[in-house]
């Protein structure tokens, strides 16, 4: 049954919001935002053509309240819900409290996010499939003597992962078994801290991979296809910070073999709408299925770089319950994308938060350069939420001719007020290893050091420019006319 949506309410702030309603605009469907007190005059607010404040700044008092905002999209008169990413968009409860609304999610079934918000349910799933998974554990840890056990037959190293987590948190290396029960002691308190799951078990740790994974689409008539891979290898403490599609390191023939084992794991949980399967490839360039992320990724902008293809629009459409009019023989790769996210942080110190207001904000242009942000000049950088202030993408011919094209957009970004990660991403993209494919995900542990002298020795530069220029003008006669 087609369920027409008229208007959309976007339970999410900054650019993904805006990001989603430039789609919702296109298709002629109207917008609510919603926002908290910090995010007042945020471009998604004006953006909208209605918008409804949830409360104070704190996540949990505004975008993370699901009673607000199911009510904002009730009295506002909204068909559907987008989550976006981050926040509720992978919250199984909230999903079923939008539809017993009488709401459309716009995302997967209820079941699905079950199935693989969890990793352990996600391996007994994707197994049943013959995918490829890293050795380990099927099952949580009870003890630490049978984690002993386990960590023997698998060896070391080995790594220690929550089930019901990401990003990083409730995550451990351990490199010898004297230091294996305080690890799984930290990961499980972490991983209850963060995600209310203590649960935790134990994979081998490839210790040079690369991160690729796979973005899916399927509807609820059976249909599915994947759009190809993203390389997401560039990493600082398990988060992405350089993305680009296709990868460097597949070949035609692995793109095809991993393409068709995404599209297993999105069936092995009756997968509706957009998703992206998770693998890591060793360096015998063996892939294992890692996870798979109920919703829009933050780097899908590569993606409908190469394809051409729309994906919030594709997610509405799937979830008006419309059967997708596309075949895999029909998508092609158009040329190379890069993504870049800009994060409020100072890089050569330690990648702090940095706060503040935006005294100058001027964006790079051209062909093949898009900008995805949420912020305005005058703006401040709220301390509430991720620092993320945009994501810059650039599309090229070739791999050599985007990363070309990174270069001078970053020189043309001017943010003046906080600090950005733009020199470590030039560091990046620029860096002869990244140049020619070849790195895995300690990349960035391997030349931070590197990164960092550079930013010493530019500064040393600039130091010795400005105690000379100061020296030359004092010692310029001035004529009087």
């Amino acid at each position: 049954m087609i369920r027409p949506i008229k208007k959309i309410l976007v339970a999410n702030r900054s650019e993904i919001a805006v990001r989603i309603m430039h789609s919702c605009h296109s298709l002629g469907i109207e917008t609510v935002a919603v926002y908290s007190e910090a995010d007042r005059r945020s471009p998604h607010v004006l953006m909208a053509g209605q918008a409804v404040c949830l409360g104070a700044p704190p996540s949990r008092e505004s975008y993370l309240h699901m009673d607000k905002i199911i009510q904002a999209a009730i009295d506002s008169g909204a068909d559907a819900i987008h989550p976006g990413y981050g926040f509720l968009s992978e919250n199984d409860h909230f999903a079923e409290a939008v539809e017993k609304a009488g709401l459309i999610f716009i995302g997967p079934s209820t079941r699905s996010i079950q199935m693989m918000g969890n990793k352990l349910s996600a391996k007994e799933a994707a197994k049943d499939f013959n995918i490829p998974m890293v050795p380990g554990t099927d099952t949580a840890l009870t003890d630490i003597n049978e984690a002993l056990v386990i960590a023997k037959e698998i060896g070391y190293p080995l790594l220690i992962k929550a089930a019901a987590g990401g990003g990083g948190k409730g995550m451990r290396i351990v490199e010898k078994a004297e230091e294996l029960k305080a690890q799984v002691e930290r990961a499980m308190s972490e991983a209850l801290a963060s995600f209310g799951d203590g649960s935790v078990f134990i994979e081998k740790y490839v210790t040079s991979p690369r991160h690729i994974e796979i973005q899916v689409i399927a509807d609820n008539h059976g249909n599915c296809f994947h759009l190809f891979e993203r390389e997401c290898s560039i990493q600082r403490r398990h988060q992405k910070v350089v993305e680009e599609a296709p990868s460097s390191l597949l070949t035609p023939e692995k793109r095809a073999e991993m393409g068709r084992d995404a599209i297993k794991v999105a069936q092995s949980c009756d997968y509706s709408g957009a998703g992206t399967v998770e693998f890591l490839v060793d360096e015998n360039g063996r892939h294992y299925f890692l996870e798979m992320n109920t919703r829009l990724q933050v780097e899908h902008p590569v993606t409908e770089m190469i394809t051409g293809l729309d994906l919030v629009e594709l997610q509405i459409r799937v979830a008006e319950g419309h059967p997708l009019n596309i075949v895999q023989d029909d998508l092609r790769i158009n040329g190379h994308a890069i993504e870049l996210r800009v994060y409020a942080e100072n890089a050569k110190n330690g990648f702090i938060p940095s706060t503040g207001t935006l005294i100058k904000y001027s964006l790079p242009e051209g062909d093949g350069v898009r900008v995805d942000d949420g912020y305005t000049q005058g703006m401040e950088i709220p301390i509430h939420y991720d620092p993320m202030i945009s994501k810059l993408i650039v599309h090229a011919p070739t791999r050599s001719e985007a990363i070309e094209k990174m270069i001078s957009a970053i020189a043309s970004y001017e943010v003046e007020g906080v600090d950005t990660t733009l020199t470590f991403g030039k560091f990046a993209v620029n860096h002869p290893d990244f140049r020619s494919g070849h790195f895995d995900t300690n990349f960035v542990n391997k030349y931070l050091n590197d990164f960092f002298n550079e930013m010493e020795q530019t500064n040393l530069t600039i130091a010795h420019f400005a105690a000379w220029y100061h020296e030359k003008q004092k010692s310029v006669l001035v004529i009087p006319t």
